[in-house]
């Protein structure tokens, strides 16, 4: 418990310090939301400067700053003033539905790389293992905008997979089941542009550790004592090559975080990431720092998932 509480601790003066350096950041940044609004004839300069001191925008930056944080509090997350309401709800839909693309394309991509990382390990120098070294290098070469492109290719030219949204229309008045299965066929192609985009890095880290483990030298009197090869990799190889691999996983989540806009964008799944680009296209800045803080939020308990796992697997921390 002091170990959680401490890394807990950490993890919320992490946030408060994202938090303060991304208000800054896009408070002092050139224009904003009313720009464009002094540019129509319609709207008078005395309106503009209401509205600029109804939502405090000429505040001094302490001020504004500590409005928001109030505002955070609360779970408001300040005001969207191209939607004209809380940030909060407005948030609150889109960050499920990045919660689920993520962690569908999180387990994809884990059930993918071990298998492949295990196999790569136990047969070093192969043919086989460099043909998958050169896969996964062609892959990591290719950038996540032309990947969602091809995925968005194939759905067009197929027909296989629905292009865009994450429910068809008219679904609304079937069954619970029915529902699901339509969203399950909405979410194959981003799910999978999100793990394949990751799938190198975890295969290569993957085999890497795995490739440690096994030049040990338990392992090696393990062999010597006759333990079928199976049993090597998965009862003896695999755990003591865990450590990495749980540090790893929190490394995972922020790489899917990253690509996940791109792969929203493009294959136009109602997340966070195409929100946070028509919010920086409009200026609404109270936005733009809603889903900076909901992604920072997302990557620090990942890593705080990952010290917890890390400290129940590894008895050294816990004496540490």
């Amino acid at each position: 418990m002091r170990y959680l509480a401490r890394r807990s601790a950490h993890a919320v003066l992490l946030l408060l310090a994202i938090s303060v350096f991304s208000f800054a950041l896009l408070q002092w940044a050139p224009g904003s939301f009313f720009d464009s609004m002094r540019l129509d004839p319609r709207i008078s300069s005395q309106t503009v400067s209401g509205m600029r001191a109804e939502y405090g925008i000429d505040r001094p930056f302490v001020v504004r700053y500590a409005r928001w944080l109030s505002s955070m509090l609360k779970g408001e997350m300040g005001f969207s003033f191209a939607y004209g309401t809380s940030v909060g709800p407005l948030l609150c839909v889109r960050a499920r539905n990045t919660l689920l693309l993520t962690s569908s394309a999180t387990l994809l991509a884990w059930l993918l790389a071990i298998p492949i990382g295990i196999w790569g390990a136990a047969s070093k120098g192969t043919w086989g293992d460099r043909a998958c070294g050169m896969t996964m290098s062609a892959l990591l070469t290719i950038p996540d905008l032309l990947l969602a492109l091809i995925l968005l290719l194939l759905a067009v030219r197929t027909g296989w997979f629905p292009v865009g949204g994450m429910v068809s229309a008219g679904v609304g008045g079937v069954d619970f089941w029915s529902r699901v299965a339509d969203v399950a066929r909405h979410l194959i192609l981003p799910a999978l542009g999100l793990a394949l985009a990751t799938l190198p890095i975890l295969v290569r880290h993957i085999r890497s550790a795995m490739i440690d483990a096994l030049e040990s030298p338990f392992i090696g009197a393990a062999r010597g004592h006759g333990i079928p090869r199976a049993r090597l990799l998965f009862r003896y190889a695999l755990p003591a090559a865990s450590n990495p691999l749980i540090s790893l996983f929190g490394f995972s989540i922020a790489t899917m975080l990253s690509a996940s806009v791109i792969i929203e964008v493009v294959l136009s799944w109602p997340g966070l990431g195409p929100l946070m680009v028509q919010a920086i296209l409009a200026r609404d800045v109270y936005v733009v720092i809603g889903v900076v803080m909901l992604s920072s939020v997302f990557l620090v308990a990942g890593n705080l998932v990952s010290d917890v796992l890390l400290f129940m697997s590894d008895p050294r921390i816990r004496v540490e």
